[in-house]
C-alpha cells in the first residue's frame, strides 16, 4: 500500500487487524484513503503501549461482593405510568430491590434522545450523552401538575400496549410539560443548574428548540437534514432564532433540570434505602452523527461511522451509525472532552459501564459508502483517556465496568484491571473447551451476569429463539442458523453438567428437553454467578419476570421493534411471583448483603 498506509499509520489507523477467531484481515486501500480524508490533513497520533499509566486507578467498591438488578427503565410498567417507565417507577423499584439485598440498580443509558423525532429510540444511539432524556420524567410528579391536564383515555391506551409508542408518549408527555411550564410562568433552568451545564446546555437546549421547528418544517429531527443555513449553530439564521425564541429554548433547559431533578431523587431513595452502589448508569460508545452533540462540534469526525467487524453473531458486521470523537482532538486536548462527558455522567452514578470499553485504545471506523467488512481501527490516545477516567470515577466515587466483548485486543484485560476497570463477564461467554468456566475462575475485578440488552433472556436461549430471530432477519445463513441449533441441545446439559458440578443441582442428568428452564436451573445458574469471586453480579429483571423475547436485536432497524417490548407485568406483580422471590433468595444464600433489609 505504500504512502497511504504509512499515512494511515501516523495516523493511528490500523492498515489490518486480528479477528476474534485469530484470521488476519487486511483494509482494503479505498478505504485507508476514506479515512484519513475523514481525519483530515496534519494529523498525527503518538505511539502508546496497551497500558495503564503508573498511578492511574478508578475507584474501588468494598471488599463485600454485592449484587443488582439490570432493568431497561421504558420497559417496566405500572398503574400509574404514562406508556413507558419512568424515573418514579425507578424509585418504586429501588425500594422493592434494596428491600430484597440488592445493591444496585443497572440502567439502560438515559441520554437524551431526538424529542422531535421519538421513533429513533435507541439509547445507544442517542443526541447527546451529556444529557438525560424528558421522557423518563415522571409528569403526574412534577410541581405544578394538575390531572385535569391530561387525556385519560389516551394514556391509557398507551399504558395498555405491548410496545412502547415512543411517538405517543413523546406527544403526551410534551404537550402536559408544556402546559405545566406555563403554568408556572415559563420559568428557565434554576442559575445553579445553568451554570453546571454551562455552554452544552444552552447548545442543547437550542438544538431542541430548532429541531422541533426543523421537523414541523418537514426537515426532519437531525441536524444533518435541516437547510444549510441552519447547520451552522453560529450562523445568523440561528442567531436570529436565539433573539427571537428565547423562552422556547428555556422550556427546553427546564426539562433537563427537571429530569436531573427526578434521577437525583431516586439516587437518594437508593441511598436510604441502604443501596452500597446505587444506580448503575450505562454510557454509549457515541452519539447520533445528526444529534445536538455533533452540531457544530469540530472533535466529532464526519464522514465515519463507529461498528465492529463481522463475527460469530453478525457474519457481515455492524455499522451502529455513530458518530466518533476524533482520536486527533483527544490527543491534542488531553481527551478534555471525554473527561467532560465522564465527570457529568458520573454525577449520579455509584458505578457506570462503558459500552464498548476497547473505545478507550482503539474503534472500529467505517468510512462513508464502505461496509463493516471493509472498516479499520483506529487508535486513541489511551494515557488521556484512562486519566480522564480514573479523574472522574475517584472524584464521584464511581465504580468503573467495561463491556470488555467481542473483538477484544490482546493484553486490554490485563491493562483494565491495573487501571481499576471491571471486566464485564458474561455466562454464556465464559466457556472453554471443557465446558462453562468455574465459578471460582471468574476475575475478582468484574461484573458476572448472564447476559445483555444485545443478547437472549435466559428463558429465550433455553428456547433456542435467538438463533432463530438471527436467521429470520438475515443476520446469520441457513446453514449457520442450522449449526447454531444444532449445537443448543448439547448446550444446555453442557450447563448443567456445570451447576452440579458447582453442587447447584443434585444430579448432572436433568432433563433440558423441556421447553421452558425449570425454576431449579434458573436458581442455579444465578447462583452459579453470585459464588463467584468477581466483585459485582447483576440478574435481569427480564430474567426475574420470565420474558422471552430480546428487547434489541443487533443490526435491525425496523424489521424487529428493538427497545420497544414492555414487561408482560407490573413490578408489583413480578414481586409477587415465586421465580423472583427463589432466584433473589439464591443470589442472598451466597452473597448475604450487610444487614437484612426486608424488614
Amino acid at each position: 500500500m505504500g504512502d497511504i498506509e504509512a499515512r494511515a499509520r501516523a495516523m493511528g489507523i490500523q492498515s489490518g487487524y486480528e479477528g476474534m477467531d485469530g484470521t488476519r484481515h487486511e483494509v482494503p486501500r479505498q478505504s485507508l484513503e476514506r479515512l484519513v480524508a475523514a481525519f483530515g490533513p496534519g494529523v498525527e497520533m503518538r505511539a502508546q503501549e496497551l497500558a495503564a499509566p503508573a498511578g492511574v486507578h478508578c475507584h474501588l467498591p468494598g471488599a463485600r461482593r454485592t449484587w443488582g438488578v439490570a432493568v431497561q427503565l421504558y420497559q417496566l410498567r405500572s398503574a400509574r405510568n404514562w406508556g413507558i417507565g419512568d424515573l418514579a417507577d425507578l424509585e418504586s423499584l429501588a425500594a422493592t430491590l434494596a428491600a430484597q439485598g440488592a445493591d444496585f440498580i443497572g440502567l439502560n443509558p438515559l441520554h437524551a434522545m431526538f424529542l422531535s423525532d421519538p421513533a429513533r429510540c435507541s439509547p445507544f444511539s442517542p443526541s447527546n450523552r451529556r444529557f438525560l432524556n424528558p421522557l423518563y420524567i415522571a409528569v403526574d410528579h412534577v410541581e405544578g401538575f394538575d390531572p385535569s391536564m391530561v387525556d385519560a383515555e389516551a394514556v391509557a391506551r398507551l399504558r395498555e400496549g405491548d410496545l412502547v409508542d415512543y411517538p405517543g408518549v413523546a406527544a403526551a408527555k410534551l404537550h402536559v410539560l408544556r402546559r405545566i411550564w406555563e403554568g408556572l410562568g415559563r420559568p428557565d433552568a434554576s442559575d445553579t443548574f445553568r451554570r453546571l451545564g454551562g455552554a452544552d446546555l444552552d447548545r442543547h437546549a437550542l438544538f431542541d428548540a430548532v429541531s422541533a421547528r426543523m421537523a414541523a418544517q418537514g426537515h426532519g429531527a437531525g441536524w444533518r437534514g435541516w437547510p444549510e443555513a441552519w447547520q451552522d449553530p453560529e450562523g445568523p439564521s440561528v442567531t436570529g432564532f436565539v433573539q427571537d425564541h428565547g423562552q422556547d429554548i428555556a422550556f427546553y433547559r427546564w426539562l433537563q433540570e427537571e429530569t436531573d431533578r427526578q434521577l437525583s431523587r431516586v439516587r437518594a431513595a437508593c441511598a436510604a434505602a441502604g443501596m452500597l452502589v446505587g444506580l448503575y448508569l450505562d454510557v454509549a460508545v457515541g452519539e447520533a452523527a445528526d444529534g445536538s452533540a455533533s452540531w457544530g462540534r469540530p472533535e466529532v469526525l464526519p464522514g465515519v461511522s463507529i461498528g465492529a467487524p463481522p463475527d460469530y453473531f453478525n457474519e457481515f458486521g455492524q455499522d451502529w451509525a455513530l458518530a466518533p470523537l476524533s482520536p486527533a482532538a483527544m490527543g491534542a486536548t488531553r481527551a478534555a472532552p471525554f473527561a467532560s462527558l465522564m465527570a457529568t455522567v458520573m454525577r449520579h452514578a455509584g458505578a457506570v459501564r462503558i459500552d464498548h470499553a476497547m473505545g478507550l485504545w482503539q474503534l472500529f471506523m467505517i468510512p462513508a459508502g464502505a461496509t463493516p467488512a471493509e472498516g479499520a481501527y483506529a487508535r486513541y490516545p489511551l494515557d488521556d483517556m484512562l486519566r480522564a477516567l480514573a479523574a472522574a470515577s475517584n472524584e464521584n466515587g464511581a465504580v468503573v465496568i467495561g463491556e470488555d466483548l467481542g473483538n477484544v485486543p490482546h493484553g486490554f484485560r490485563e491493562m483494565m484491571d491495573a487501571a481499576g476497570i471491571l471486566s464485564y463477564r458474561i455466562l454464556f461467554f465464559e466457556r472453554e473447551d471443557e465446558g462453562f468456566v468455574p465459578p471460582g475462575d471468574y476475575p475478582v475485578n468484574a461484573l458476572a451476569c448472564l447476559s445483555t440488552h444485545d443478547l437472549p433472556t435466559f428463558q429465550g436461549w433455553w428456547r433456542c429463539m435467538d438463533v432463530e430471530l438471527r436467521e429470520r432477519h438475515g443476520l446469520i445463513s441457513p446453514d449457520t442458523a442450522r449449526q447454531q441449533a444444532e449445537a443448543r441441545p448439547a448446550e444446555r446439559r453442557e450447563l448443567v453438567r456445570a451447576l452440579a458440578d458447582a453442587g447447584l443441582l443434585a444430579r448432572h442428568d436433568v432433563p433440558t428437553d423441556s421447553e421452558d428452564a425449570p425454576l431449579d436451573i434458573l436458581v442455579a445458574v444465578h447462583r452459579y454467578l453470585a459464588r463467584t469471586p468477581s466483585r459485582l453480579m447483576a440478574i435481569r429483571l427480564e430474567d426475574l419476570a420470565g420474558e422471552i423475547r430480546p428487547v434489541n436485536l443487533p443490526s435491525t432497524h425496523d424489521e424487529y421493534p428493538n427497545w420497544r417490548p414492555k414487561l408482560g407485568r407490573t413490578i408489583e406483580e413480578i414481586a409477587q411471583d415465586a421465580v423472583f422471590a427463589a432466584v433473589l433468595a439464591g443470589t442472598r444464600a451466597e452473597r448475604p448483603p450487610a444487614h437484612d433489609r426486608r424488614a
